[in-house]
């Protein structure tokens, strides 16, 4: 959910083509779930280390190649992504083969990581795009969800990525006051087929673009629905971190 595969490419001169390549697997959450991480840490054999970047926010890094290549690459080849994600996976695992096979030390090899490079998250830098302007980005991996989703994989990913909150405005009814329980789950429009897919897997909710058209949310805001379908769910298949004291 909250995972990110990272590729810096930044000038160095003490490198054979004045650019050092470096790849890194992050997991950034709030502070508040730096226990988390820490567990997370653990379930890897205690590589990598996790710092505190900013008041809230907390970052479990790993910056070694081989302990990347040889621990966290296996790991998401055995247990898959599902989301967008997968694609950026899949891209930053062939920017991991070059690598190992010297190729960032050639002109044509450097350019063809910037090529994978450039479809990678969010794309190129503006300066990455002045400095290699022959870059011809590679087309993304295409992921395709499964028909049926795992309820842990669900479980984990709502831990990342749902939310709990309660909604009070201002009502007509004899109090004046309605209240309302709101399970919610957002992601990028790219996304959108994965979020709907919570519909059929839940029974319930529905989806909403947000009024950015770059976010879509999948809503459930009956309380029947919430009840019923939503907190049973959750109560078999158990959120972790500081999101299950939300929940």
């Amino acid at each position: 959910a909250e995972g990110s595969f990272v590729c810096i490419i930044r000038k160095s001169p003490n490198h054979r083509l004045g650019w050092r390549v470096e790849v890194i697997f992050q997991i950034a959450l709030h502070k508040k779930d730096l226990e988390l991480l820490k567990q997370i840490q653990a379930f890897f054999g205690g590589i990598g280390s996790i710092t505190t970047n900013s008041l809230t926010m907390c970052a479990y890094k790993i910056s070694s190649f081989n302990q990347i290549l040889n621990i966290i690459i296996p790991h998401f080849e055995k247990y898959n992504l599902i989301t967008k994600k997968q694609a950026d996976f899949l891209l930053f695992k062939e920017i991991l083969k070059l690598i190992k096979q010297g190729e960032h030390l050639k002109v044509e090899g450097l350019q063809l990581i910037i090529n994978y490079r450039s479809s990678l998250n969010l794309g190129l830098s503006e300066a990455l795009k002045l400095a290699f302007p022959k870059t011809i980005p590679v087309i993304r991996p295409c992921v395709i969800i499964p028909e049926k989703l795992h309820p842990e994989w669900m479980a984990g990913f709502i831990s990342g990525e749902g939310c709990f909150f309660i909604k009070i405005n201002k009502n007509r009814n004899k109090a004046g006051i309605g209240v309302q329980l709101v399970f919610q789950v957002a992601q990028h429009i790219r996304d959108e087929v994965l979020l709907k897919s919570f519909i059929t897997y839940f029974k319930c909710g529905h989806y909403v673009n947000h009024h950015t058209k770059e976010w879509g949310y999948f809503h459930c805001t009956k309380f029947s629905d919430n009840y019923n379908i939503i907190i049973p769910f959750f109560n078999q298949h158990s959120i972790i971190g500081i999101k299950n004291k939300d929940f």
